[in-house]
């Protein structure tokens, strides 16, 4: 039998336990209301308070790569450090963030982080306080405030190192140019708005990235809330690769800088060609452009003359003249002409050569030997004005090149038609028209390439992140010249090289060179030329006999030598660097000298 006083202990504990038991199942139903029932309402009505937030996800843009995939430009991720003003304030009230030393929890106080982010960013560590400051002034809510732009991956790395959880980065690529001024004004630079200039510029569709975006939720702590992040990625951009050399470009930079300002000329350029593809493997030029430090260049010397700009070709002519004269008037190498050094023709018009001489029995050959005006003007007469002029379109002058590089100019040839009683002899000499270096050069391969001029190219293609190589869609090679044509014109310009006054500068010992030189007039901007103004010219290609390689140099206004002699150095010593680059083979037949004379 159980007494009362064994049975209240019990009693009590069992009312205890369903106490309990009444107030577990209530938070058990409330907890299921909440989690389950309604948790929808719940869900939305925290995701009402919370703080939506997204941040750009930056595809990296295409590096561009040289013909042997070393790069001329490519990205390097830098860093923006964003403050949290609002939580400053908070950790400040607990008396810093903690940070673990020696096994030992220690508080940051504010003042004392940003003296270590100041040391490692160079920033002042009273502006960077004073900036969280004013952003806090301006609206106590603030949760964002720029530590710093632009940081290196060092600086992000040694601020992470801090410890301190206010401080957040968001990444984005920036460009880099990791050898400087080479091929500078070829590959060109990058502004804050985007591409500027260039191969930057004129390939931004290969070369730009698409960047994507996450966005999230965050709590008033600005912490991101779990499974809210949504992410559309990133796309990179292509690799675009070029036809260049960067080992050659550096040296014909280097060249082309030290002939300039020894012949005290403004600016000076070189471009070589491969005759038998079109590809241009190098296009250097003075004054060039750092794309790291575009502002230390005077924005005249940015671009880039080889395609921006344009001249009268002078006697570079007289070959494109020859070759006419041979294809179409029924001319040899041989053929002869009476010239004086000063001729008038029968329609008042009056050509002088450069040098005073009596009338000599020139052959074709001789006349471009000696460069005679007064000679090429009498074997023009071969032709008619209209054939020289179609026969300037299929040399490609006037009609600018396949490159469609940013800015790029085209030469000026009127129609036969509009030609004066002088400037139906000008043109046979490379006055009253203008072309640029690529188009000069265009119309040179035909005349070593067999009579076909290659369209130039600069791009050999843009490799797209999917694997999608997409190449340039370049013209067909145009037939200007028969191929008997263009072996006389070879053994011509050989001939040139061979026996003008400036023979023994151009010699390149064991190979066959083949060339010609202009001297072109400058405009003084008011229908007339700038006196004792000059823009010289030099061209050639090697070995004569089986052209592979073509070279032009140019001056503009060189003054310790004022002709186109002050082109010999450059030339000389560029082709040598490109036979010896691309191991082209000397020669092993000699050359056949041909008469000035009849």
């Amino acid at each position: 039998m159980t007494s009362a006083s064994t049975r209240s202990p019990r009693r009590r504990t069992v009312v205890a336990l369903a106490v309990v038991l009444a107030v577990l199942a209530g938070f058990i139903v409330r907890l299921v209301d909440i989690q389950v029932v309604n948790a929808e309402e719940h869900i939305d009505d925290s995701m009402s308070h919370a703080l939506a937030g997204s941040r750009t996800l930056y595809g990296s843009r295409g590096t561009i790569v040289d013909a042997q995939g070393q790069t001329l430009a490519g990205s390097v991720l830098t860093y923006d450090g964003v403050l949290d003003p609002l939580n400053i304030t908070g950790y400040e009230e607990k008396g810093g963030f903690p940070r673990e030393v020696d096994g030992e929890t220690v508080r940051v106080p504010w003042a004392q982080a940003a003296s270590e982010m100041a040391e490692i960013t160079g920033q002042d560590a009273a502006s960077i306080r004073r900036g969280v400051s004013d952003s806090i002034a301006d609206n106590p809510q603030s949760q964002f405030a720029y530590l710093a732009r632009g940081l290196t991956t060092e600086q992000y790395r040694a601020l992470v190192d801090i410890g301190a959880p206010y401080l957040t980065f968001d990444q984005h690529p920036a460009r880099t140019y990791p050898d400087g001024a080479v091929g500078g004004n070829l590959v060109g630079f990058m502004g804050a708005e985007g591409a500027l200039a260039g191969l930057e510029l004129t390939e931004d569709s290969c070369l730009a990235a698409t960047d994507g975006r996450v966005t999230y939720q965050r709590g008033k702590d600005g912490v991101v809330i779990p499974g809210t992040a949504t992410t559309q990625p990133a796309t990179d951009g292509g690799t675009l690769q070029l036809t260049v050399d960067r080992d050659l470009q550096w040296y014909m930079q280097q060249l082309i800088a030290e002939q300039s300002q020894a012949m005290r000329a403004q600016s000076g350029a070189i471009l070589v060609v491969e005759t038998k593809t079109g590809k241009i493997r190098a296009a250097a030029e003075y004054p060039s452009v750092d794309p790291n430090d575009v502002l230390a260049t005077d924005a005249d010397d940015r671009g880039s003359r080889i395609f921006g700009g344009w001249f009268e070709p002078g006697s570079t002519f007289k070959a494109l003249t020859a070759a006419t004269v041979i294809d179409a008037g029924g001319q040899t190498p041989a053929s002869t002409v009476v010239a004086s050094s000063t001729e008038t023709f029968p329609n008042g018009a009056f050509v002088r050569d450069s040098f005073v001489h009596p009338a000599l029995e020139y052959t074709l050959t001789g006349v471009l030997i000696d460069s005679s005006n007064a000679g090429i003007s009498k074997f023009s007469e071969t032709v008619s004005p209209a054939t020289r002029y179609d026969y300037l379109k299929k040399f490609g002058i006037g009609e600018g090149s396949a490159v469609g590089f940013q800015g790029e100019q085209s030469g000026l040839v009127y129609p036969a038609e509009r030609w004066d009683n002088q400037t139906t002899y000008n043109t046979a000499y490379g006055q009253g028209l203008t072309t640029t270096m690529p188009e000069l050069a265009g119309a040179y391969t035909a005349i070593a390439n067999g009579g076909v001029r290659m369209p130039l190219s600069l791009v050999e293609a843009c490799t797209l992140p999917d694997g999608t190589v997409v190449e340039p869609d370049l013209p067909e090679p145009t037939r200007v010249v028969s191929e008997k044509t263009s072996a006389q014109m070879r053994g011509i310009l050989e001939n040139v090289f061979l026996q003008a006054t400036y023979a023994d500068a151009v010699e390149i010992p064991g190979y066959r060179v083949a060339g010609k030189t202009g001297t072109g007039e400058k405009s003084n901007g008011q229908g007339g030329y700038k006196a004792g103004a000059y823009y010289t010219t030099m061209i050639g290609f090697a070995p004569a006999d089986d052209p592979e390689y073509l070279v032009v140099v140019t001056l503009d206004e060189p003054t310790k030598v004022k002709s186109s002699a002050a082109n010999a150095t450059a030339f000389q010593q560029a082709m040598t660097q490109v036979l010896k680059t691309y191991r082209v083979m000397p020669a092993t037949t000699a050359p056949k000298e041909l008469p000035k004379f009849g």
